[in-house]
């Protein structure tokens, strides 16, 4: 819910959140993008994540990351996508290229949200 969305933010959990999807083990990174996903559907929590560098690190993921992984980052994504200032980072980060491999080659999940955030 939303508002334990923004407590979650408020506590610091964007940062750690980003860190553990940068730095975590492959399971930990899944959870953590999927968190960010969650946590992306908020816009007040979406400045705690760009600032914390998560823009790049969903790139990341999107582009290396295992199969739940790419699926997380690209619905986090197409989230953070809803903003203009986001969108020039996700650009900026490679992003465009990534999400457009991912809809062309990625499964049905991934296909729909690398979509999403391009269509956004």
């Amino acid at each position: 819910n939303d508002d334990n969305r923004v407590a979650i933010a408020a506590a610091g959990g964007a940062e750690v959140l980003v860190s553990l999807a940068r730095d975590g083990n492959e399971r930990q990174k899944e959870r953590a993008a999927g968190a960010l996903w969650n946590l992306s559907a908020n816009d007040d929590n979406e400045a705690a994540i760009v600032a914390a560098g998560g823009i790049e690190v969903l790139v990341s993921l999107a582009r290396d990351g295992n199969e739940g992984q790419k699926e997380c980052a690209a619905a986090a994504l197409r989230n953070l996508a809803y903003n203009d200032d986001n969108k020039e980072a996700i650009v900026a980060a490679g992003g465009i290229e990534v999400l457009v491999s991912l809809a062309r080659d990625g499964n049905e999940r991934q296909k729909e949200r690398a979509a999403g955030a391009l269509w956004n």
